[in-house]
């Protein structure tokens, strides 16, 4: 028996078949649904803290650093980003009269507490004593590290004077002195690329009262 119609029209049908699906696929959906919103959207959080001496309310994505908090949303610039992974110190500020590193700490870790910035600590017109003496002894070259620099030194001066020991302190109960070899002990986390450190030793010595 000869078959060869049903082939013809097998083939055929295969083709059209075919053609009708390419066609399917390339011409756009006009009944498409609406996009689903996005899943997973930042989760947000209200903060609020004291930042030199004023009262400041925010609502940030909860992963954001308190380094990013002041410089993007307070815009007080003077806190550097530098290495971003706590290893330079540019970023340094004092919170509750301890020194940290605001790139490693979430802003909405610290609600309620009470920030210093290297603005808060003194002004063009009305410096603090550790910038004149800064100024007085080259403690900069860039200038780019010197605000985490200043903040740490003053936050050092006061660890040492309630006694809180140090690793190169002999005697943990004992009073630490404000040596040399102490202030560069408690500051070795804040790197000088240009290599002011000399400087910045004698400036802190100046501010401590410890040479005239």
């Amino acid at each position: 028996m000869d078959r060869s119609g049903e082939f013809d029209i097998s083939r055929r049908g295969v083709l059209i078949s075919g053609a009708a699906s390419v066609a399917v696929t390339v011409a756009p959906n006009v009944a498409a649904e609406p996009a689903p919103p996005v899943q997973g959207a930042a989760p947000m959080h209200k903060v609020a803290f004291k930042v030199n001496g004023k009262p400041r309310e925010l609502e940030l994505d909860t992963r954001t650093t308190l380094l990013d908090a002041l410089r993007e949303h307070l815009h007080l610039t003077g806190t550097k980003k530098g290495c971003d992974h706590g290893q330079c110190g540019a970023c340094t500020v004092i919170v509750d009269g301890r020194r940290i590193n605001s790139c490693l700490s979430l802003a909405v870790m610290h609600e309620g507490d009470e920030i210093t910035t290297i603005e808060g600590l003194g002004t063009p017109e009305n410096m603090h004593a550790m910038q004149v003496a800064f100024v007085k002894h080259d403690g900069y070259q860039c200038g780019y590290c010197t605000p985490g620099q200043i903040c740490s030194a003053v936050a050092v001066l006061d660890e040492i004077k309630r006694g809180i020991p140090s690793h190169v302190s002999a005697d943990i109960n004992a009073k630490p002195q404000m040596t040399a070899t102490e202030m560069r002990e408690r500051m070795s986390g804040n790197i000088c690329r240009c290599g002011a450190y000399s400087n910045i030793v004698e400036a802190m010595q100046e501010v401590a009262g410890a040479r005239a």
